[in-house]
């Protein structure tokens, strides 16, 4: 049985302000005071799980328990096919410590070489978990392919480089409304608004 989210407040559990910026806005209408993991304080936990969903559930998991919220975190990465689905769950760690995913991005193009197939998609696992122990987890999935050199400055990670497809610009080029519709995140969101926040309107 899905459980619906009854409660005020919520943890976005994220130190990465564009992505906070991205869940706030997209669960604005549901929710009436959100908190960061950075606002709050809250340790950032080791990822040791091997997929999208493991990551999220972990780190959901880790922020309700020290929070004594409810607490929602996504894992979200790049899996490019030439790359047999790199960077994916280490799309941030090829970003390296200081977080440049300027590097990041000159990493596949160098990985990618001659390569002919330039498709990948965007991949995101949300999970909202509660203090008490209960989670519910959803997959969204955005596919596209990747250009080379980076184009746009309206997005963050590796937006610059990846245009979805029937489009001929970047997520870093669009605006961010209309990246809201279409985004990897912006799928598993739906599905997490249908299950758990619907019954409450909008």
């Amino acid at each position: 049985m899905v459980r619906v989210f009854q409660e005020a407040e919520l943890v976005v559990a994220t130190h990465n302000a564009g992505k906070a910026r991205e869940i706030s806005d997209l669960l604005k209408p549901y929710i009436s005071q959100f908190y960061t993991a950075g606002d709050l304080d809250l340790p950032e936990p080791e990822e040791t799980e091997t997929t999208f969903v493991g990551n999220a559930e972990l780190k959901a998991f880790s922020a309700a328990r020290a929070s004594g919220k409810p607490a929602l975190a996504d894992d979200s990465g790049l899996s490019v096919t030439a790359l047999n689905g790199d960077p994916g769950i280490y799309s941030a760690r090829w970003a390296g410590l200081d977080k440049d995913f300027n590097l990041a991005m000159r990493k596949i193009e160098e990985a990618l070489g001659t390569a002919e197939d330039r498709s990948a998609a965007f991949i995101c696992a949300l999970s909202l978990a509660w203090p008490d122990g209960h989670v519910e987890t959803f997959e969204g999935r955005v596919y596209g392919v990747l250009s080379f050199p980076p184009r746009g400055n309206k997005g963050f990670g590796y937006d610059p480089i990846f245009v979805p497809n029937g489009y001929e610009v970047t997520f870093a080029e669009m605006e961010p409304a209309d990246k809201h519709v279409i985004s990897h995140r912006a799928d598993a969101f739906k599905q997490l608004v249908a299950a758990c926040f619907e019954s409450k309107g909008a």
